[in-house]
C-alpha cells in the first residue's frame, strides 16, 4: 500500500496574524491612535488572563496529577532545555542579525506551554488526555511566575531590559495573575457558563492577541522595524526555530524511552514538552518589554508558533494512523502461521488434511497472510 502524505494544513489564526502585522506595516496606529489601542490591548489582556483562570478545571488537573513524574520531565523541557537552547541561539545569531531578534528568540525559549493545541494533539494521537490536561494547565500555571523570572535572570540582568524590573513586576500582577486568580476563584459560580461557551470564547483568545500584535507591530514600524528585518533575517529566525525544535523532539523521544513511559504518556511528554505558548507570550512580552521592542521581540515567536503546529500536527496525524492500523489487525485474525498452528485450527474444525496436501496449504496460507498484512498496512506492496 502507498504510503499517503499529507500536509498540514495552515491555521488560519496565522493568516490574521499575518494580517495585523501587514496592517501595521501598511497602516500603524500613532500618537494617540496607538495609545487607545494600547489601552484597548491591555484590558484584552486582563480578560484574557480572566478567562484562562475561570476555564482552568481542577477536576481536569487532579485526574492527571497522579502522573508526577511525567508532569517534572515535561516542566523541565519547558523550562531547562528551551531555556538552554534558547540561551545557545541567542547567542549565535545576535552576531549576524538584530539583536532585538535575537532577544525574541531567547523569549519564546522561556514561554510555558500552550494547552489548547497540546490537550488536542494528544487526543488525536491517542495519548493520556486527562494527563495532558493536567501538564499543559500546570505548565502555563507556572509560568505566569517563572517565565518573568526566567526573563529578569537571562535578559533584564545581561542589559536588554526595556521597560523598569519593578514596573515589570508590577504590569505582570496586574495584568497577568491577578486576572488569573480571579477567574479561578470564580470558577464555581462561573465556571458552567465558561465551559458550555468554549466556542464562543475562542474568538476572545484571538482577538486580544491580534490587537495586542497589532499595537505592538505599529510601535516596531514606527521606529524603524522594516528597515532592520529583512529575509535573511527571517530565514535566520526559521533556521533557528526548526533547530531548537527538532532537538526537543529527538531529546524527547530519547527520554520517554529510557524512563520505559507507555506509548500514551510518551505522546503527552512530547506535546506539552516541546511546544510554546503564543496567546500567553504575547500578553508576556507586553507587560515584561517597552513598547518599541515588543514587535521585534515577538517575531520569532509567531515564526516558532506555525512551525510548531505543523510539525505537531504531522506526528499527531502519523500516530493516529498507526493507532488505527494496530486497532485494525488486532481485529481481523491472521491466518495459521505455521504448520502446527494450521493443524491445530483444522483439528477444531474438524477438517482432515493429508500429510501430502500440508505443504501447499501452508504456503497458501503464507500467501494469505502476506495480502492480508499489505491490506491492513502493515507490509509493503
Amino acid at each position: 500500500m502507498a504510503m499517503r502524505i499529507t500536509i498540514p494544513k495552515v491555521d488560519p489564526f496565522l493568516m490574521w496574524l499575518v494580517g495585523c502585522v501587514v496592517a501595521a506595516s501598511v497602516l500603524p496606529a500613532r500618537g494617540a491612535v496607538l495609545t487607545a489601542f494600547d489601552t484597548a490591548a491591555d484590558g484584552a489582556i486582563v480578560l484574557l488572563f480572566f478567562l484562562h483562570g475561570a476555564k482552568l478545571s481542577r477536576e481536569a488537573v487532579l485526574a492527571g496529577i497522579g502522573h508526577w513524574r511525567l508532569h517534572l520531565m515535561a516542566l523541565a523541557f519547558t523550562y531547562i532545555l528551551f531555556p538552554a537552547l534558547g540561551l545557545a541561539a541567542a547567542s549565535l545569531t545576535g552576531r549576524i542579525i538584530d539583536p532585538s531578534l535575537a532577544v525574541g528568540l531567547l523569549f519564546l525559549a522561556l514561554l510555558p506551554s500552550t494547552v489548547q493545541s497540546s490537550i488536542a494533539y494528544t487526543a488525536m494521537a491517542g495519548g493520556n488526555v486527562a494527563a495532558a490536561v493536567c501538564s499543559a494547565s500546570l505548565s502555563n500555571l507556572l509560568g505566569i511566575v517563572l517565565t518573568p523570572l526566567l526573563v529578569a535572570v537571562f535578559i533584564h540582568s545581561g542589559g536588554n531590559a526595556g521597560m523598569d524590573e519593578w514596573a515589570s513586576v508590577q504590569k505582570i500582577g496586574t495584568q497577568l495573575l491577578l486576572p488569573f486568580l480571579a477567574g479561578h476563584l470564580l470558577r464555581p459560580l462561573i465556571g458552567t457558563w465558561i465551559d458550555g461557551h468554549k466556542k464562543l470564547l475562542q474568538p476572545v483568545d484571538r482577538s486580544s492577541v491580534l490587537l495586542v500584535v497589532y499595537s505592538a507591530f505599529s510601535a516596531a514600524v514606527v521606529n524603524g522595524v522594516w528597515q532592520r528585518v529583512g529575509l535573511f533575517e527571517l530565514g535566520v529566525l526559521l533556521a533557528a526555530s526548526a533547530v531548537m525544535l527538532g532537538i526537543v523532539i529527538a531529546v524527547n523521544g530519547v527520554v520517554a524511552r529510557a524512563a520505559g513511559l507507555k506509548r500514551e504518556d510518551a505522546i503527552v511528554l512530547l506535546f506539552c514538552g516541546s511546544k510554546k505558548s503564543l496567546v500567553s507570550g504575547v500578553p508576556m512580552a507586553g507587560a515584561l518589554f517597552a513598547p518599541a521592542q515588543v514587535g521585534m521581540v515577538i517575531l520569532p515567536l509567531m515564526i516558532f508558533h506555525q512551525l510548531q503546529l505543523f510539525v505537531c500536527a504531522w506526528l499527531a496525524g502519523r500516530w493516529r494512523r498507526e493507532l488505527d492500523a494496530a486497532a485494525a489487525a488486532a481485529a481481523v485474525p491472521l491466518p495459521p502461521q505455521d504448520e502446527a498452528a494450521m493443524l491445530a485450527r483444522a483439528g477444531e474444525i474438524g477438517l482432515p488434511v493429508p500429510e501430502e496436501c500440508r505443504p501447499g496449504v501452508s504456503a497458501n496460507l503464507a500467501l494469505l497472510t502476506r495480502h492480508a498484512r499489505i491490506a491492513l498496512g502493515e507490509e509493503g506492496a
